[in-house]
């Protein structure tokens, strides 16, 4: 049920809070974090950075150790609940709400939205309404960065909608896609002492040049994408991609100068 301020842990409530970091957990050794910082803070420099679905932290708090002021948006109390509960996580500020329409106060040298958070939300006017929540909280020349999966449609042969991407002894997990409204889903089937459990979550799938789009319409331009955090080339094999778009503006303009268009 929503609480006082009308907001639910949707997908991501106490059961999945309690275990998300050790189902998650090759995403939290250093290989995978480290390069994410390094590229987070080089874009923040001196100044605040914000992250959309802050979660349990998993980039945030190691961002802020760098020495960066973090600030979160996420729906879910009890995934920041396991933020709180761990070292300097009382010491970053997060706001409980939408991260496509939730404002906070200030301006951020960098947002972002990472491991494919994008796709959580579920409708095209959502994610677009992300775009433009991220640029309005940017100081002129600061960054959107976003990390998500390049859809995986050919993968899909002629009348297959389903996708396995992990067979196991005691788990099954595989995606399911509608190629006319973009929606997928992620399908998980776990046996527990001997019967089958089953769960799934709901996602929009998008493409970089729709992503480019949405940037374009927030008044945001294309400045880098890459296959990964380490700057590795994006290219048509790439099955995810780093992207990042600048915000136009009095900034951009001293740097480039460039005159914006009448």
């Amino acid at each position: 049920m929503p609480d006082d301020d009308g907001y639910e842990d949707g997908y991501f409530g106490e059961s999945v809070a309690a275990r998300y970091d050790e189902s998650s957990g090759d995403m939290f050794g250093p290989d995978a974090v480290d390069p994410v910082v390094e590229v987070l803070a080089g874009l923040a420099g001196d100044g605040p950075a914000l992250e959309l679905g802050i979660g349990t932290g998993r980039i945030a708090l190691p961002l802020a150790g760098r020495g960066v002021p973090v600030h979160g948006i996420d729906m879910s109390r009890a995934m920041v609940a396991r933020l709180r509960a761990k070292p300097g996580g009382d010491r970053i500020g997060v706001t409980i709400g939408d991260f496509a329409t939730t404002r906070v106060p200030g301006t951020f040298a960098v947002s972002y939205l990472v491991f494919n958070t994008i796709n959580n939300l579920t409708t095209q006017d959502a994610q677009v309404d992300c775009f433009r929540n991220a640029a309005a909280h940017l100081r002129p020349g600061g960054c959107f960065v976003i990390e998500v999966g390049v859809p995986e449609l050919r993968r899909l042969p002629p009348g297959q909608t389903a996708v396995p991407f992990h067979i196991g002894p005691t788990k099954w997990a595989f995606d399911t896609y509608d190629v006319v409204t973009q929606a997928m889903s992620s399908h998980y089937v776990t046996l527990v002492d001997g019967r089958a459990e089953h769960s799934s979550v709901p996602f929009r799938y998008v493409w970089p040049s729709e992503l480019d789009l949405m940037a374009r319409l927030a008044g945001l331009r294309l400045r880098d994408r890459w296959e990964d955090w380490t700057g590795a080339p994006f290219t048509s094999e790439s099955r995810r991609h780093v992207s990042v778009w600048e915000k136009t503006g009095e900034k951009t303009e001293e740097k480039t100068g460039e005159r914006p268009a009448n």
